[in-house]
């Protein structure tokens, strides 16, 4: 559907997974088997220019071969027989000897490993710029005091910083198991007919270690025709990031609500408008990330539901896995350069953030009046005290600070000074600056250094 790419795939890993790069990775995988099998003196190396000079995807007929794909089953069997008729066009010595012991999902899988590797370099940047950006706005608002929500309603004074750390301290672990996996994900596919690369003889392991080289991809250990744990990482490790930024976009979503209106989505024009309301301001970085994660679980569904492959090789599994992973891919690469726009270029509102604290006329800070309170007459009896003054101010529209200073058991120990003190919400954010930095040092020290502006 090109014209919801832009809405729903709008960046440069959807290019990645593009027709064009298809077939230009299942190119590459041929083109570099005759070099290696040539090196090995499996095929004459004079066989290697014909068959890398027609390893172009734009010299083919994309539409014959997706007419092909149906009855053959995959895309590789008719590109194989394309590849060999152009080469036989001009050497039809060298076109003996395309797809030299290979089989069809050796073609399939490495050609998607190599797209794969391209969307990771490129995830790789812009997990770079989103991590910055969060960095950049945590160290910025660590002291942007708001009012913190447990089951939806006011429970404690926490900050803006501390919830944009949360999310960046989520992101710097998705950027540790990314270093993590690329090694293991980034393996060759070469097991030819039954994954025993009989087909070369004493020259099967020789041509697998240059094969592997050529491409500068690992080398495993066996073919992994039907173990299909590293495809399932990659997915799970999209789906995870997705699901992070995924609660980001609810949290602020919620937060921009007319009735709360703490946070806002940039102002630009053509941006968030409604075609019947003209003051409407919509969360749709909010919605284009949302509906991204909506999408990932089920897409994740059929990566899992796909590890159950037959024996050898797969009938079903193997060929549900072609489109659903690069979906993934492409959805949450959406996500993660819709949070970055969002992040870097979001409206905060303190006064407004001020104001939501003083709601509940300082029924949020009861807590901290219950644990002072607490050092003279004990937790229970504090407790049981300043809760029935919290229901008769919320009974009767007052403040928390009218009740208190009106009973005696909480004026024999506490001055109104020290209520003061108590009842600000500023004064109540416990550790939430030094949890702040933790996770900016952590990022400076993944980041190699990286300063941030004051």
């Amino acid at each position: 559907m090109t014209l919801l790419t832009p809405l729903m795939r709008g960046t440069a890993l959807t290019a990645e997974f593009s027709d064009l790069s298809l077939l230009q990775g299942m190119l590459d995988f041929e083109a570099a088997l005759a070099r290696a099998q040539a090196a090995c003196g499996v095929i004459p190396a004079t066989a290697v220019e014909p068959i890398a000079a027609a390893c172009h995807a734009q010299a083919y007929d994309w539409q014959a071969l997706a007419e092909a794909a149906r009855p053959a089953g995959n895309l590789a069997i008719p590109l194989v027989k394309h590849l060999t008729a152009r080469v036989k066009l001009v050497d039809p010595d060298a076109a003996r000897y395309v797809h030299w012991g290979a089989t069809s999902q050796d073609v399939i899988d490495t050609g998607l490993v190599l797209q794969l590797r391209a969307a990771l370099n490129h995830t790789q940047r812009m997990l770079g710029e989103l991590t910055e950006a969060f960095a950049l706005q945590a160290n910025r608002h660590q002291h942007t005091v708001m009012p913190g929500r447990t089951w939806m309603q006011q429970a404690l004074p926490v900050t803006w910083g501390l919830k944009l750390a949360s999310t960046l301290d989520a992101l710097l672990r998705w950027q540790e198991r990314l270093q993590q996996l690329l090694p293991r994900v980034l393996t060759l596919q070469f097991g030819g007919a039954a994954g025993t690369l009989a087909s070369l003889g004493e020259n099967a392991l020789p041509v697998a270690e240059r094969l592997a080289q050529e491409l500068a991809l690992a080398l495993p250990d066996t073919p992994w025709h039907t173990q299909r744990d590293r495809l399932l990482e990659v997915g799970a490790w999209y789906a995870g990031v997705g699901g992070t930024l995924g609660k980001f976009a609810q949290d602020f979503a919620l937060l921009m609500q007319t009735e709360v209106a703490e946070v806002s989505e940039p102002i630009m024009t053509g941006r968030g408008g409604s075609s019947a309301m003209p003051h409407k301001r919509n969360p749709v970085s909010c919605a284009a990330i949302l509906t991204a994660m909506q999408r990932t679980p089920g897409l994740m569904s059929t990566l899992y539901s796909s590890q159950l492959q037959q024996h050898e090789r797969a009938l079903g599994g193997w060929q549900a896995e072609w489109e659903v992973l690069p979906e993934i891919v492409m959805l949450v690469g959406h996500a993660m350069e819709e949070t970055q726009h969002l992040v870097m270029n979001m409206q905060v509102f303190p006064q407004k953030m001020r104001d939501n604290l003083d709601i509940t006329h300082g029924l949020m800070m009861a807590e901290a009046v219950t644990l002072a309170l607490a050092a003279f007459i004990g937790k229970q009896d504090a407790h049981h005290l300043i809760e029935g003054l919290c229901h008769r101010a919320a009974e009767n529209g007052l403040s928390l600070h009218s009740v208190l200073v009106e009973e005696p058991q909480v004026m024999a120990h506490l001055t109104e000074s020290e209520l003061a003190t108590l009842l600000d919400p500023a004064t109540a954010t416990g550790c939430a600056a030094q949890f702040v930095q933790r996770v900016l040092t952590r990022f400076k020290e993944q980041q190699h250094g990286t300063e941030l502006p004051d």
